[in-house]
């Protein structure tokens, strides 16, 4: 048996607990690496660490966004000057996040309510009520005007994935607010400019895809826009594929919430490898932010390891690379985007993912190609009740 003294070295030489006093003068990141030291607190700090970690080592950074973020003006505040800094290379969220973010532009605004005022009083007001944040019920009454009149245009009527589909939104919007003369522009239009990807995992749960609805029912020969699913769900295999081997070579995944967002970016990697069999190590940095308990089989709660099982993060990520913060996005992310973007270094040009979505599509075709012997071997099961050729369903 191991001896107490052996038992002791990996202890003794693990990071003492002995914060600085704070004197007032400390800049963000010196108290996130001296007074952060346990708990929650620890969380936050590795956080920071893996954050600047994903930067220096030039990661590719998939970011997730779920709740509802822009009504709270995260995207104001952390995500667009993330963008503009070069540091979110694609993003996954949620069509309301982008719907809500339309408001601002034309006029409307989001302010803070009491959120025990009261709510028949507010639904009497038409007031529209999130939590302890509100706006007029006319604020979505004109941005499902503004979505209808921009999907009605020439170049919306086709089949696309949901980054072709925000960036045509991100491209007309962004003229819109140099028309309007807005100063702070909208994710959409951010992202559109420096060539980030913007993925919408349940694109129909919005209501931008809403109005989509009302504008086929009204013009069923003439309206074409359609979502392409199964190219979407690729797409995000494909730039993973893409960044993997032509880009960066690193992957980081930043997890802000959970749901659909998250699963929709992480399950890339599964699709390559289990269902594609192209090989794939997972994501080799991932850091989540999210008030969901991890002991009840949630997906949105559904830490490093657990996810390591389904091949979507790597060994390396689940033995050194990964952090699940026990919080609020809210509460801390403005913090972290501070401590980041004080520090200069943290500055690189856009990967433009956006871009090389064609090429990375044409990237993964073929590796594909090369699995189509073995590929066709899982297209039939004993027992199961329909008989084809699967060469003929393949082609």
């Amino acid at each position: 048996m191991a001896s107490k003294r052996q038992l002791r070295k990996p202890f003794e030489k693990a990071r003492r607990v002995d914060p600085r006093p704070i004197t007032g003068r400390e800049n963000a990141r010196d108290l996130l690496d001296h007074a952060f030291s346990a708990y929650v607190g620890r969380q936050v700090r590795t956080a920071y660490q893996l954050m600047r970690r994903s930067m220096e080592e030039d990661a590719s950074i998939f970011l997730t966004l779920s709740g509802a973020m822009t009504p709270a003006g995260l995207h104001q505040s952390c995500l667009i000057p993330l963008i503009e800094r070069g540091v979110i290379s694609c993003l996954t969220t949620t069509g309301a996040n982008l719907y809500h973010d339309a408001h601002r532009i034309i006029g409307h605004a989001i302010r803070e309510v009491n959120p025990d005022a009261g709510d028949l009083q507010l639904r009497l007001a038409r007031v529209i009520r999130i939590y302890d944040l509100g706006f007029w019920e006319e604020a979505l009454l004109d941005t499902d005007r503004l979505f209808s009149a921009l999907m009605q245009g020439p170049d919306y009527q086709r089949k696309m994935t949901t980054p072709e589909f925000h960036a045509l939104l991100g491209r007309d919007i962004g003229e819109m607010e140099r028309a309007l003369g807005v100063k702070q522009p909208s994710l959409l239009s951010s992202v559109y400019e420096h060539g980030v990807p913007i993925f919408v995992g349940a694109v129909q749960d919005g209501s931008i895809f809403l109005n989509a609805v009302k504008l086929k029912r009204l013009f069923p020969e003439q309206f074409k826009f359609e979502i392409d699913i199964n190219e979407d769900v690729y797409s995000m295999a494909a730039v993973q594929h893409w960044a993997r081997h032509r880009g960066s070579k690193r992957l980081a995944i930043w997890i802000l919430g959970g749901g659909v967002p998250k699963n929709y970016t992480l399950q890339g990697e599964p699709l390559l490898d289990q269902i594609l069999f192209v090989p794939t190590t997972g994501f080799d940095i991932d850091l989540q932010f999210c008030v969901d308990p991890v002991d009840n089989g949630a997906l949105s709660s559904c830490p490093a390891g657990e996810g390591h099982t389904w091949g979507k993060v790597s060994v390396e990520a689940v033995e050194a690379g990964s952090v699940y913060v026990h919080t609020d996005v809210t509460a801390v992310f403005p913090w972290l985007t501070h401590a980041l973007l004080s520090d200069p270094r943290m500055k690189r040009k856009p990967k433009r993912l956006l871009d090389s979505l064609s090429d990375a599509r044409s990237f993964l075709d073929r590796d594909v190609a090369k699995n189509r012997k073995e590929l066709l071997k899982t297209l039939s099961f004993p027992g199961a009740p329909t008989k084809h050729d699967p060469e003929s369903v393949v082609r």
